[in-house]
């Protein structure tokens, strides 16, 4: 596979929790597939202008098969109402990746929070972290037990995974998990918005670790234009104010990566040269963010008059 993908042709299709389907990727000619790591996810072109990110859930070391799982929503954009009920076995699709920003950092002990189809990125991660011999735990929660995806897989591990069915339980108990979250010990989650930023409220920054599905509310404002110096190509670029340095490259011509355009999948992650990005995604972490050292150019923009990138 290159930097723009293949195409792999689907496998095995099976429901693991009510509403959430997973299906396994494989090369048509039994070839192997790029190496991954807890935490990674995918690019899954559907059609034109319907392309998706989904975390690898399977086991990283078959290298014969990806697997993925996807929460069919009604109120969604498409992409899960097609892979339910358009995409069938054998289909040929279109893969680009795989990529990890929400990758397993080592650690000794580790806290995991996962809400509905965000189990779908700590599922590896916990196994990972058993074959490590850290110390640790999941607090899994859901609308209903039913709803709740790979509980059967979770078994095994025995009375370190915590099942929190909302009709059974109410909204997750975050104070247990981490007011008290000894030192080294780090805390990965993912899951729908409300639960990601309960979490954040909670935890302090350093050890937290999350991933969203959807942008970050918050990330809007200074529209303003600026200027963008394409360092490789020799150009410059006006971006006005309202367009984003995405399109306004794309528009001159410059062939870029892109994906979800929202700045939750890390495909257009770019170097920044010279000048100060003003970060509006949901991808770097602060650290990142303050060294100013890549952008992601579908949402971020210019806290001066001028960046120059790697492009």
């Amino acid at each position: 596979m290159t930097a723009h993908g293949a195409e792999l042709v689907v496998g095995r299709r099976e429901f693991v929790a009510d509403g959430v389907l997973a299906l396994t990727l494989r090369h048509p000619l039994g070839a192997e597939l790029p190496s991954w790591e807890p935490g990674a996810h995918i690019d899954v072109v559907l059609g034109p202008d319907l392309e998706r990110q989904y975390s690898l859930c399977g086991d990283p070391t078959d290298r014969r098969a990806w697997r993925i799982a996807v929460l069919r929503e009604p109120d969604g954009r498409g992409g899960s109402a097609y892979v339910h009920g358009q995409l069938a076995e054998g289909d040929l699709v279109h893969v680009r990746g795989p990529r990890n920003h929400f990758a397993l950092a080592p650690a000794s002990r580790y806290r995991f929070v996962a809400g509905g189809i965000g189990i779908t990125p700590i599922l590896p991660m916990l196994a990972a972290a058993e074959a490590a011999g850290a110390e640790w735990s999941l607090l899994y929660g859901g609308r209903t037990r039913g709803s709740m995806a790979f509980t059967g897989e979770l078994g095994r591990f025995g009375d370190r995974v915590t099942l929190a069915p909302q009709d059974e339980t109410g909204l997750l108990d975050l104070a247990p998990v981490l007011d008290e979250v000894p030192e080294g010990t780090l805390v990965y989650c993912c899951g729908p918005g409300p639960l990601l930023d309960a979490v954040e409220e909670r935890c302090p920054a350093g050890p937290l670790h999350v991933e969203r599905f959807r942008p970050k509310p918050g990330q809007e404002g200074g529209e303003t234009g600026f200027e963008v110096v394409l360092d490789r190509s020799g150009r410059t670029l006006n971006v006005a104010p309202g367009v984003s340095v995405l399109d306004t490259v794309r528009a001159a011509g410059v062939e870029v990566l892109f994906s979800c355009t929202e700045g939750t999948c890390g495909t257009c992650e770019t170097d920044v040269l010279e000048g100060t990005p003003d970060h509006r995604d949901s991808v770097l972490t602060d650290e990142e963010r303050e060294a100013g050292g890549t952008m992601l150019i579908c949402v971020s923009r210019c806290r001066g008059k001028r960046l120059v990138l790697d492009l």
